[in-house]
């Protein structure tokens, strides 16, 4: 049974797979995206993040899905493609994913129970969710969608400040 975010795998767009444990001692911001959504403007929020906070072991990790409006309905090449040309995406974009249902992710799985939503929900209402994950491996918090990414600063610098 996983314990932190490093007992996951996840699969890169080229469908390699890559051990979450590879990013072991930083902090990770998780998000479920979407190229079609009216929150997509956040990658830019969410590339400014990265740049910012990069260099003190911040990961961001964008996960895309096409469960919420078929938003999201590309090829990963052509998602990752998207992501680049239109907000200059840097941070690592993984492949597409479902992160609710019986095809969920073990990753969305773990995170929604382990940092359950409003009224306890654990379903992922929709787009650009975002999760916190101290360096620890543990879920420090969850974001709505309509949280921009610029009023996460302060969780993330107390998030790089802890050891």
């Amino acid at each position: 049974m996983a314990q932190t975010a490093y007992d996951f795998d996840a699969l890169q767009m080229d469908g390699s797979s890559v051990p979450l444990e590879r990013y072991r001692g930083q902090v990770l911001l998780i998000v479920n995206t979407a190229s079609a959504c009216g929150f997509t403007p956040q990658f830019a929020g969410l590339e400014a993040l990265h740049r910012a906070y990069a260099d003190q072991g911040l990961v961001v990790l964008g996960f895309p899905c096409n469960q919420f409006g078929g938003q999201d309905p590309g090829s990963n090449a052509e998602i990752a493609s998207f992501c680049e040309l239109n907000y200059g995406v840097s941070f690592p974009m993984l492949a597409k994913i479902d992160v609710n249902g019986a095809g969920a992710s073990p990753l969305y799985r773990w995170l929604a129970a382990e940092a359950p939503g409003l009224l306890g929900s654990k379903a992922i209402k929709w787009n650009f969710t975002k999760f916190l994950v101290g360096r620890d491996g543990q879920v420090l918090r969850r974001y709505a969608p309509q949280d921009a990414p610029e009023r996460l600063k302060g969780d993330i610098e107390a998030a790089l400040a802890s050891t």
